[in-house]
Formats: structure tokens, C-alpha cells, sequence
């Protein structure tokens, strides 16, 4: 019997439109965590649904002149097909017009009238409808709603309310005693600050003036509050209180809820309280995602400024979309979405960085051997390279226990990109004329580091591990994490195919012309984007999420040269964490290369290098500068190569 359970939920999306690039984010992240776990051997429940009922969407049914269940049909319908495409792998798929889960918000609202937890009384106040949220006053912005912009309605009628005050106390020591059950820190404080410290309000968990929903069991007249209705879905999907829950048994308490910023207070205080009310275990924990804007704008539905994620995936490919959302998404601060980044990100780190390592090692191995060859004797050159595969397990674990994806990815990238300088300090097409021998170590290193890669990314990329372990030849048992935890030195013979490139390279400025055609966002648009986040004169604050995302380590400068026919530039070898880095520096005129070497400096280790001069340059030496002075960032006392400056 397997004992390792994992249970992740996205929202269930409100069954009102179509989804856009924003809902994406959250589904592509629950299910990279999902396919993650499924490869380290858990037993996974991964679910996804569809919010159907409220005011909104039974006004939307009567514009488009049809019954809410006929216009939830139709829109359900899409999200899976959009699902399916983007390589969703849900194990469970909610609607909450289904009668289990109907019957269960029944229940759920019965024991708490039972419990004496819910009394009737008369509702005046605001009301959004496109958010179906109630506000105070205080909470508008300009007088409209503080996430849609848009006016609210005053509300006056009976509704029953649910005692959420009563249970303050037991939601204080939630925020206090667990602090880890809202992620991030940030959300948290804000979450606790501006709703919770302050005394929880009843909450209104009826309607009137509507009728398409749950109907209240203890009084027919009044509809389920939605969120009361939609929160219920996470443990009506597993069977809670039904003749079969032996899902919930299995695999309740929840593990991760990954939901957006704007649904987080509803989940952070209505669920947690529900839950209690209820007798029922809370969850483990809520990763609360931050935003894909566009000109600093949420994308949103409401707002009418997303665009459909199918012309990038049907474009480029379901993994370019998945690789950049997981790379640079969201994962828990707000993030910029621009064609341009994504293109150029695409091009970089599939094409440059994983396409052409694979189509070098591939042709190198077909030119001069039938199959992966057998290695022979390793060197310390191969040895950095085997340490890093070896590392990739503890880190990916570390980083995945928090559903840092983009964490993950950026490791797994990091063992690629040196690969690739792999290839040039080896110079395999040398030795293919002078030491076939050593050749085949090179390669077989190769290979194998791309095999252990691909076993990693398959959590990430539904596509592409295909492609690249058909080019290897890998059999079925050599794709497994398990396979992949430690270096093996035994799997050559494998037979090797060239074939088409993996991911050929994008054409930007063809690309993105047609983008801004397809997309809502203009190309007048697009522009103004880029003005925005171009412009240096400006101090932006950042989060502690964003200062986190910049990795500082502690190197030591072993070599510097002066660049040709540069004045400013000098050519840096650092060691960093036993690996050596080349970084170029506009130090020149500071310092003489004899002068700094054996110096101790700060380096930003995960900056995406680039080539200056015609040297690939990885990473950035920091310094201080005032006027014309600059001084290398040194620490005081010497430290370990690698260690981390925090």
C-alpha cells in the first residue's frame, strides 16, 4: 500500500466566460506539482472544477438566451478542451451543479444550523456582482469595486448570516500558532492586517434576490451564498459525508490549495472557519499566486485585457507556454507578461541552451560512434558536471516542497548551461582527431547529463522529454526519477537518432508582429509595457519574493585579462562552489587583472548570461560607485567559495 498521499487543488474557475493566460498560471503550477509528486511515487488526487452558480452568471445565460445550466454546459466544455491542450493532468474534474456536491453543501449548511451557527437577519450594504463579493465602504476604491473597478450594488434583504465571529479566536491562533499555512509571508501579514486583527464580521451566506444556486435545506426561499457553495467542493470532490469517502479519508487534510491573490481572503478565513465550524481537520497549506499583468494591470475577465493562451500554445507549442509560465509566472508576486520577454526566453533556453546541447551531443555521437559509447576514465573536468547532476535531486526536492517551479526549473537549467561550456572546454571536435578515447568519456557525460535532465523536466514540459529521449534511445526504466537521482556510469549502448531540432529558433520580430495581431493587447500597447519597465529614472520598490528570486554567492577571482579592443572591460575566471565562471566586468579602468586575482568578490550566480565582446558571460560581479569611484564588494573575512550572501 502506498503511504505517500498528495493532494493539490487550483480554483474551481467561475463558469461565466473563458479563460485567459492568468487563470492558466495557477492550473500550469498545481499541475507541475502534481506531475512532480505522481514521479516521485506518490498517490496523487489533482483537482480542478468549474464555479457555476450566482447572479452573474444567470444574468450572462438570460443575454445569451439560455438556461444557467445550458450556458455553464457550454463554457465547461471549453475549459476542458483548453485543459486538455495545455497538458493538464487533473485527476478530478468538479462542477458545482453536480448533485454530490449539491447535496454536500447541504449538509454542511444544515449541521452548522444545527449548531446553532447560523441566524437570520436583514442585509444592507455593497455588493460586486461580477466578483460576487460584499464590501464596506471603506473597502472601495473611488466608490467601485477594489479588484474589478467596476460600480457595486446596495444590497437590502433577509438573509441568514453564519457566526464567524465566534470563532475569532480559533482563527488568531491559526495566523499566530501555524504560520505556514498561508503563503507567502507577505499575503499573510497582509490577510491578517486588514481582515483579521481587527475581529471577524458575520457573514452573509444567503440570497434572495436570485435563485440560481444551492437552495439554504433549512429554508428553500434563500440561495447558498457562492463562496459558501464553492469553498465545499475541495472535500465534496473526495466523497465527504457521502455513502463513499473513502477518498476523503485517503487523502484529507488538503496539502496545497495554489489559489490567486484576489480569492485569498475568502479561503484564508470563510474556509479555515468553515472547516472548524464543522468538526472537520483544516488544510495544510494556501500558496497564494500573485498576478500576470499587463501595464501593471491585472489580467482579468472582468477588465476585458487578457488574451486566449491557445495562440501561444497553438503558435509555439503547449511547452514554450508551460516553460515560460513556470520560469517566470507569478509565483507569488505580480508579474509582467510581454510578448518580446517571451520570445526571447523561448529562444535562449529551449532553442540555444536545451535544443542545441542535444543536437550537438546527438550529431557528435552519431559522427563518431554506432551508440553512446562506454566512457572510460573520468577527469575532474567530467567530475563538475557528474556533481551537478547528483546535486539536482536534493535541490529540486527543497524547491518543490514549496511549489517553486521556477526555483526548480532554474537548477535544472543550470547543470544544461554548463553543459554547454562543457562542450567548450572538452573540445570533443578535437578529440575526435586526436583521443577517441577521452571522446567517448566527453559524450558519454553528455549524454547522460541530458538523460537526468529530462527525466526532471518531464514534471514540467509534456512534449519535449519525448523528443529528446527518443533521440537517445532511452528505455522506459532510464526515464524515472529514480533513474535519475545519481549519475550512472553504466548506461551506454543506447542507440541515438539526430532528426529535427527540438525547438527550432523563433524569428522575434516575425513573431511578434503576429502576436500583437492575434492578442487583445495593441501593438500601441505593447509599447507603452515596454516604456514602463525600460524606464531607469525611477527607483521601484520590490518585494522580499523578488529580492529572494537574485542569487548572491561568494567567489574568488582565479585569472583576469583584459578584453581586445575594450578599454572598460576585463575578462574574469571565478570559482565558484568548485566550479569555474566566466564573468566580464567593466572594471577595467579600477583595476589591473594581476591586481584582483585571488580576491574575494559578491556574484549574482543566476543572472542569464550573456555575451559581451563575443564571450559568453555568466553571471555579475557586484561593486560600489560613487561618481568615478568603484570598490569590488569583498567580504571582510574570507569565506568558503559559494557561500551565500543573504
Amino acid at each position: 500500500m502506498n503511504d505517500k498521499k498528495y493532494y493539490i487543488t487550483t480554483p474551481i474557475y467561475y463558469a461565466s466566460g473563458d479563460l485567459h493566460v492568468g487563470h492558466c498560471f495557477s492550473t500550469i503550477l498545481a499541475d507541475a506539482c502534481a506531475r512532480y509528486k505522481r514521479l516521485r511515487g506518490y498517490d496523487v488526487m489533482f483537482l480542478t472544477g468549474s464555479d457555476e452558480h450566482g447572479i452573474k452568471i444567470s444574468k450572462k445565460a438570460a443575454e445569451a438566451g439560455l438556461s444557467p445550466k445550458e450556458f455553464v454546459d457550454k463554457v465547461v466544455d471549453n475549459f476542458k478542451t483548453i485543459w486538455k491542450r495545455l497538458g493538464i493532468s487533473y485527476d478530478k474534474f468538479i462542477r458545482t451543479t453536480d448533485k454530490s456536491h449539491e447535496e454536500c453543501v447541504k449538509k454542511i449548511m444544515q449541521r452548522l444550523w444545527d449548531n446553532g451557527d447560523i441566524y437570520l437577519n436583514k442585509y444592507e450594504g455593497l455588493y460586486c456582482v461580477p466578483c460576487e463579493t460584499f464590501y464596506t465602504e471603506g473597502q472601495l476604491v473611488n466608490g467601485n469595486c477594489p479588484e474589478c473597478n467596476r460600480p457595486v450594488e446596495k444590497a437590502s434583504e433577509e438573509c441568514y448570516f453564519f457566526k464567524m465571529s465566534k470563532y475569532q479566536d480559533y482563527l488568531f491562533d491559526l495566523f499566530k500558532q501555524n504560520p505556514d499555512f498561508l503563503q507567502p509571508e507577505s499575503r499573510r501579514n497582509e490577510i491578517y492586517n486588514n481582515f483579521v486583527k481587527d475581529g471577524i464580521q458575520d457573514l452573509c451566506v444567503t440570497r434572495t434576490s436570485f435563485d440560481w444556486g444551492i437552495k439554504a435545506p433549512f429554508d428553500p426561499k434563500h440561495v447558498i451564498y457562492v463562496w459558501c457553495d464553492a469553498l465545499v467542493n475541495y472535500i465534496s470532490a473526495l466523497g465527504y459525508n457521502s455513502d463513499d469517502d473513502s477518498d476523503f479519508k485517503k487523502f484529507w487534510p488538503c496539502d496545497c490549495h495554489i489559489i490567486g491573490r484576489d480569492i485569498t481572503r475568502f479561503h484564508a478565513i470563510i474556509w479555515p472557519i468553515l472547516l472548524h465550524a464543522c468538526g472537520i481537520p483544516n488544510f495544510k497549506k494556501i500558496h497564494s499566486t500573485g498576478f500576470i499583468t499587463l501595464k501593471g494591470d491585472k489580467i482579468s475577465k472582468s477588465k476585458s485585457n487578457g488574451f486566449n493562451p491557445m495562440v501561444l500554445c497553438d503558435k509555439f507549442g503547449v511547452d514554450a507556454l508551460r516553460y515560460f509560465i513556470l520560469k517566470d509566472g507569478p509565483i507569488y508576486s505580480d508579474t509582467p507578461f510581454d510578448f518580446e520577454v517571451f520570445l526571447k526566453t523561448i529562444n535562449a533556453d529551449l532553442c540555444n541552451d536545451l535544443g542545441n546541447l542535444v543536437s550537438r551531443t546527438v550529431a557528435m555521437i552519431s559522427q563518431n560512434f554506432d551508440n553512446i559509447p562506454c566512457p572510460n576514465q573520468f577527469t575532474a573536468e567530467d567530475q563538475v558536471l557528474i556533481d551537478m547532476c547528483n546535486g539536482l535531486n536534493t535541490k529540486l526536492e527543497t524547491a518543490m516542497d514549496d511549489e517553486r517551479v521556477d526555483i526548480a526549473l532554474r537548477e535544472i537549467f543550470d547543470v544544461i548551461r554548463y553543459a554547454n561550456k562543457y562542450i567548450d572546454i572538452t573540445t570533443p571536435w578535437v578529440l575526435a582527431k586526436t583521443d577517441k578515447d577521452r571522446l567517448a568519456t566527453v559524450l558519454y557525460t553528455l549524454a547522460e547529463t541530458i538523460r537526468i535532465c529530462t527525466c526532471y523536466l518531464q514534471a514540467f514540459l509534456i512534449e519535449i522529454p519525448n523528443k529528446i529521449f527518443d533521440k537517445l534511445g532511452t528505455s522506459v526504466d532510464k526515464k524515472t526519477i529514480d533513474s535519475a537521482i545519481v549519475f550512472d556510469i553504466k548506461n551506454y549502448g543506447g542507440v541515438v537518432t539526430k532528426g529535427e531540432s527540438i525547438f527550432p529558433r523563433l524569428d522575434i520580430a516575425k513573431e511578434l508582429e503576429f502576436l500583437n495581431q492575434e492578442s487583445n493587447t495593441s501593438p500601441d500597447t505593447t509599447k507603452e509595457v515596454k516604456t514602463e519597465q525600460t524606464k531607469t529614472d525611477e527607483i521601484q520598490e520590490i518585494t522580499i519574493e523578488d529580492f529572494d528570486r537574485i542569487k548572491l554567492e561568494v567567489g574568488t577571482i582565479i585569472a583576469s585579462e583584459k578584453v581586445e579592443k575594450a578599454d572598460k572591460l576585463l575578462k574574469n575566471t571565478v570559482r565558484i562552489n568548485g566550479v569555474n565562471r566566466t564573468i566580464v566586468s567593466g572594471i577595467a579602468k579600477h583595476y589591473n587583472p594581476e591586481d584582483i586575482v585571488g580576491k574575494q568578490v559578491v556574484v549574482v550566480t543566476n543572472l542569464r548570461p550573456v555575451k559581451l565582446r563575443g564571450i559568453l558571460s555568466e553571471g555579475m560581479i557586484l561593486c560600489a560607485c560613487n561618481g568615478d569611484d568603484l570598490s569590488l564588494i569583498s567580504p571582510i573575512d574570507v569565506m568558503k567559495d559559494g557561500s551565500v550572501v543573504c
